[in-house]
């Protein structure tokens, strides 16, 4: 276990996951007449990653890809989500249409979903798996909270300040992603 590991893969998903940053969705789900069930979509969530941090390589290699190849390729995803955060523009398009508002969009994709799968699998390469797991739970735990109590974290922050969070969060991932690049090019 390795404390400083445990904040980089916390800090790093909190980033990639960006729960503040999917409060207006949340709300606006909310005030739809949506229920959310904070305790299975954060559930659901956390066995897609977990079973995505144990069977990704596998299904890697299965496919005849290495490691190094999916985590720059997964670096390159951070990248543009970083982008996107910063530049507040639209790169990825999420899918909408379906009804149910706990598994689907908010356990998966707003939680668990392209990004945040492809960044597990990257971490794997660089961080150990017990403080991958950690960080994964510290964030499964803080979406918990913030599922459970969006409505007085919106009147407190007010748009502005999830505003200036995202963008603060957008530069660390464009950090992180460089970095990732770096380390699994050898430069």
């Amino acid at each position: 276990m390795n404390l400083q590991q445990i904040i980089s893969v916390t800090l790093i998903l909190f980033s990639i996951i960006d729960i503040l940053g999917s409060l207006p969705i949340i709300i606006s789900m909310k005030e739809q007449g949506k229920v959310i069930q904070s305790g299975k979509a954060t559930l659901v969530a956390g066995i897609l990653m977990v079973a995505f941090l144990f069977g990704g390589e596998s299904i890697l290699h299965l496919l005849g890809v290495d490691v190094s190849s999916f985590a720059i390729a997964g670096a390159i995803v951070i990248f543009l989500m970083g982008m996107e955060m910063v530049l507040g523009i639209r790169i990825f398009q999420d899918e909408e249409g379906s009804q149910k508002a706990t598994i689907v969009p908010i356990a998966f994709p707003l939680i668990a979903g392209a990004g945040t799968l492809t960044t597990i699998l990257t971490l794997r390469a660089e961080f150990e798996v017990p403080n991958i797991l950690i960080g994964i739970g510290i964030n499964l735990l803080l979406v918990f909270v913030v599922l459970k109590s969006s409505k007085w974290i919106q009147n407190k922050i007010g748009r502005g300040g999830a505003e200036v969070l995202r963008k603060i969060f957008g530069i660390i991932l464009l950090a992180i992603a460089i970095k990732l690049i770096r380390t699994n090019l050898g430069v």
